[in-house]
């Protein structure tokens, strides 16, 4: 399995952590203090088990996440800080009838949860979402952000 994909776009060493934009990559729930709490294995598996792409476009960052039989009223999508994008929501368990009897379940249900620590050019005001087909989107807008201008530094 490659490393490259997660890390970044091609720099020749992937865990250069001087480089700027090594920090700048999706929050993992190692980090960002989800499993410091006495969470169930359930829960942990939730957070696992959500897959969320991420794209980044000339225009915006574009995630995508598939989650069939969920109503938008199912998934919370927000901002937290200033660059923090959080993806929640709960698949409920269908209820039991005495009567049944079920020979298979495999289809998940529970909780889950994903944060993505966004880029400096994301447009934290401008978000949007919106579910379509079991398939959520979410649409975070770039913002201008201006050329950084070089300069040689005389040496004394």
């Amino acid at each position: 399995m490659a490393l490259t994909p997660f890390f970044g776009s091609g720099r020749s060493s992937i865990f250069d952590p001087f480089e700027p934009s090594f920090w700048d990559h999706p929050v993992d729930p190692w980090s960002s203090g989800l499993f410091g709490k006495n969470l169930a294995k359930e829960d942990v598996q939730a957070v696992a088990s959500t897959r969320i792409d991420w794209v980044e476009t000339p225009e915006a960052h574009v995630f995508k996440a598939d989650l069939p039989g969920l109503q938008k009223e199912d998934v919370k999508v927000t901002v937290e800080g200033d660059r923090t994008l959080q993806i929640s929501g709960e698949r409920t368990r269908e209820e039991e009838k005495k009567t049944d009897t079920w020979h298979r379940v495999e289809r998940s249900h529970g909780k889950f949860l994903r944060r993505f620590r966004l880029p400096h050019n994301a447009n934290v005001e401008s978000v949007n979402a919106k579910v379509e087909n079991g398939v959520l989107t979410v649409t975070v807008p770039k913002t201008q952000q201006p050329e950084r201008e070089v300069r040689v530094v005389n040496i004394d």
